[in-house]
């Protein structure tokens, strides 16, 4: 076994007591309303025969395998959500080594590209990189020359004629059909030295409160429990991200990494870092929750668009609630396919 292969996985936890801000209820979200759709190209999704259904669309291409819409609410949301990310690992669009400045990196893959945003900055950042993004939907109809777009399913065999140097992938909790296959074909379709970088939001043990202020009883916990119910239903759950760990470390990936971040549900914190955070992840979930939750609900438990949309104005309100001290827990997953090894000629 080579040295990289025995160092011992990393593990960096973002513990900080994040400080409740005993001040009046600002309203810290108000000034991103109506900022992504200036600052952000449109998708022009009008020109694509998607599933409509409940007042929202979905994919047509592998109809019913994502039970998340695509419509132009979910794409300003996605836009958003961007924006996060970039916010919580400080003006950086990853923590893997192909984010450098200086990165060599030639061939990126970002899988469940959504609105292509990351594709599409990374290719500006890295004009000598060739960036493809791939999702179940069509692809954003200007991007710059290096970047391009694949509407493709990745549970099916990969078929790519070269390998990459370093594949993101972002939020595709309760989107894999096998997280094991999909570390799987990742690693199988990295060069040596390539990296794979994952990040994305726990919610298999739901939202996440240090001083127990999100109560069982509250109709913000119950959400996470039926939509938690829903896609086990699908066969898409939650998943356990510090257990992929293991995983990327049997399938051979060295040198893994692995951060934990929180998002405040909205401006609850004291700190200003956080205090933004929750203001823009106040922002994320309000346009968002009727999303994630309308076709599990629908499809899977049996409610009516109705019920949902009842339900739904609590879960606003203590979304809203700066009472209840709750944050997403956020986690960044890196590793590298080890060096090939050269010895007295033979590659190993």
């Amino acid at each position: 076994m080579s040295a990289a292969a025995e160092s011992p996985n990393v593990l960096n936890v973002d513990e900080t007591h994040i400080d409740v801000d005993g001040q009046g209820i600002d309203d810290a979200s108000s000034d991103l309303d109506g900022s992504l759709a200036s600052s952000r190209a449109s998708i022009a999704s009008s020109i694509y025969n998607y599933r409509t259904e409940n007042g929202r669309t979905y994919h047509r291409y592998k109809e019913g395998k994502y039970s998340y819409p695509n419509d132009e609410k979910e794409n300003e949301r996605l836009d958003l959500q961007h924006e996060l990310f970039f916010i919580t690992l400080n003006g950086k669009l990853g923590l893997a080594r192909p984010n450098e400045e200086d990165s060599e990196a030639k061939r990126v893959l970002d899988v469940g590209t959504g609105t292509g945003l990351w594709a599409i900055d990374y290719g500006e950042l890295h004009e000598n990189a060739e960036v493809i993004g791939v999702d179940l939907s069509p692809p954003p109809a200007k991007v710059p020359p290096n970047v391009r777009f694949d509407v493709d399913d990745i549970d099916e065999p990969w078929t790519y004629s070269q390998p990459f140097d370093y594949i993101h992938s972002r939020m595709m909790t309760s989107s894999i059909a096998s997280w094991p296959d999909y570390l799987q074909k990742c690693y199988n379709n990295l060069k040596p030295g390539g990296y794979l970088e994952l990040q994305e939001v726990d919610f298999s043990l739901g939202l996440q409160s240090d001083d127990d202020s999100l109560k069982a009883d509250s109709a913000l916990y119950k959400s996470m429990d039926f939509l938690s119910e829903a896609l086990e239903r699908f066969g898409r759950p939650f998943q356990d991200i510090p257990a992929l760990v293991n995983i990327m470390t049997d399938i051979g990936f060295v040198d893994v990494v692995i951060t934990k971040f929180k998002w405040p549900i909205n401006t609850w914190p004291n700190d200003q870092h956080y205090k933004t955070i929750g203001a823009w992840n106040l922002a994320n979930s309000l346009e968002g929750i009727e999303g994630w939750v309308m076709a599990p609900f629908t499809r899977a438990l049996n409610w009516k668009k109705e019920e949902v949309e009842i339900f739904l104005v609590d879960v606003r309100k203590e979304f809203k609630d700066r009472n209840i001290h709750a944050y997403y827990p956020i986690y960044v997953v890196y590793g590298k396919r080890p060096e090939e090894k050269t010895t007295q000629g033979h590659v190993h």
